[in-house]
């Protein structure tokens, strides 16, 4: 099978897939939507922009899992902001759940590069920019092998293979992969980091 051809069947399967799962994790979505009201207040959905396809910008949206920063509080860092319940969501990936409307939009896909920030754009080279050929992904192929903990050029270079060789069946594998990730709970963090430490151009990835 050709990679358009292979596109245009997954993008009929990101569409069956998240429309699916947004009916059958309706009694989820909104038992922890819920949980998030209580414990983190409101808004209960974290939205912010990040590149898709091509560059293009879209919404992202996640259940919150971190407190609103405050100042006066001493709420500044993600550490600071992040609570234990919180970071139960983001380690059992239920903050993710969201993202299936982005999907059935076509904004993102099931499997592909994680959409970073809006700001790390300018900071790419010409080959890691290629992270951008493809629909940015709920989990992808540096999540599986890693996750937060992998450096950024281990990371990029990760999602440009996927890039490179986007099939059903590495497709199959990294959701299999990403299920068993999920129940170990590894590379959830970044030494030092409550996620992954910023990216702060081309020049980092060789520190």
């Amino acid at each position: 099978m050709t990679t358009r051809r292979y596109d245009r069947l997954k993008r009929g399967l990101d569409v069956v897939g998240s429309a699916t799962g947004l009916v059958a994790a309706s009694p989820l979505l909104a038992g922890v939507a819920l949980g998030v009201a209580l414990k983190l207040g409101r808004p209960v959905l974290f939205r912010q922009p990040r590149p898709g396809q091509h560059g293009r910008i879209f919404t992202l949206l996640k259940f919150r899992s971190m407190r609103s920063p405050d100042l006066a509080k001493g709420l500044v860092s993600d550490a600071d902001r992040m609570t234990p319940f919180g970071a139960a969501l983001r380690a059992a990936s239920l903050d993710e759940l969201p993202s299936l409307w982005n999907v059935l939009k076509g904004d993102m896909s099931f499997v592909g590069p994680r959409p970073l920030l809006v700001e790390y754009l300018d900071r790419y080279t010409h080959e890691q920019a290629r992270r951008h050929e493809v629909r940015p992904g709920i989990t992808g192929l540096a999540q599986v092998r890693g996750r937060n903990a992998l450096s950024w050029e281990e990371r990029f270079a990760l999602d440009v293979e996927y890039v490179d060789s986007r099939s059903l069946a590495l497709d199959a594998r990294v959701m299999l992969e990403t299920v068993i990730a999920v129940f170990r709970r590894t590379g959830i963090s970044a030494e030092g980091h409550v996620t992954m430490r910023p990216f702060e151009g081309a020049e980092q990835v060789h520190r």
